[in-house]
């Protein structure tokens, strides 16, 4: 009778793991319905109800959503801001990740700036965390964060791409929750990492990696785990960090860092079961 109940619990186990990750994600595609030039078009974009901004190292263009105009400018010491990585319109401000890469050991902080004015309001450290900040954004009560880890440069010693993560936290920067990459996910970001994430109106987290033309769909399990991989869309943007048109129904911004452009895409609806 015990050797009959352990290997119930053996097959109930193996088939709770097999529903928790898609036998193959679905596979998508979108394509550009508009292209703006943008010179801080390098680490990625923003989007509000009526700019987009691109983001550099240390700089930030805003423009007009319609005309691709510029309409401001925001631009930082180096050695005070040596890397934003992605920035979220919340509210009436720009919420930014930054970090310190390629240095280790990593050194990560949330930089706020205005929007109106793009003037840099404040600065919060958020000590050792699981890896590199590269996006940060909010959803609901909470702030949700993706922290990246290398192979090769900007890497720390016992931790690779494989160490990918993503925290969830309270307004306290206090961490909640956290959730790490499937393997189907984590192969295309090798050797690089995670460098763009958002929430979709669907309930769903969308990630980009570092290069490749891709647009990762995944759900978040309730109180953490592992991350379920449900679509691939290709897209035509190089990795890098994304935004959500809050005012237009799936449409994404993205970046292409070799000619600097801001990348406009009307995303497929993906079917969930």
């Amino acid at each position: 009778m015990v050797r009959l109940a352990i290997q119930a619990a053996i097959l109930t186990l193996t088939a709770t793991q097999a529903l928790a990750q898609p036998a193959a994600p679905t596979m998508l595609q979108t394509r550009a319905v508009r292209i703006h030039p943008a010179a801080e078009a390098n680490q990625g974009v923003a989007v509000d109800d009526r700019a987009f901004y691109a983001i550099d190292n240390s700089e930030i263009g805003r423009y007009d959503k319609k005309t691709g105009a510029k309409t401001g400018a925001w631009s930082g010491d180096p050695k005070v801001f040596p890397h934003l990585n992605s920035c979220a319109a919340v509210g009436p401000e720009l919420v930014c990740a930054s970090s310190n890469y390629p240095v280790t050991p990593m050194r990560s902080t949330v930089e706020v700036f205005d929007r109106a004015g793009l003037k840099h309001l404040r600065s919060i450290p958020l000590g050792p965390q699981p890896g590199s900040l590269t996006w940060v954004v909010r959803r609901g009560d909470a702030w949700w964060a993706g922290f990246a880890n290398y192979d090769g440069t900007g890497g720390e010693p016992g931790r690779d791409h494989t160490a990918t993560t993503l925290v969830k936290f309270d307004d306290a920067w206090r961490s909640l929750a956290r959730w790490t990459f499937p393997r189907s996910v984590l192969d295309r970001f090798a050797p690089s990492s995670a460098s763009g994430g958002v929430w979709g109106a669907d309930g769903l987290l969308y990630v980009t990696g570092h290069d490749a033309a891709e647009v990762y769909v995944l759900r978040a399990p309730e109180g953490g785990g592992v991350l379920v991989h449900l679509a691939t869309i290709a897209a035509p943007v190089e990795g890098q960090a994304i935004a959500f048109d809050p005012s237009a129904e799936r449409t994404l911004y993205g970046i292409t860092r070799k000619t600097r452009e801001v990348v406009v895409m009307q995303l497929p609806v993906v079917g969930v079961k």
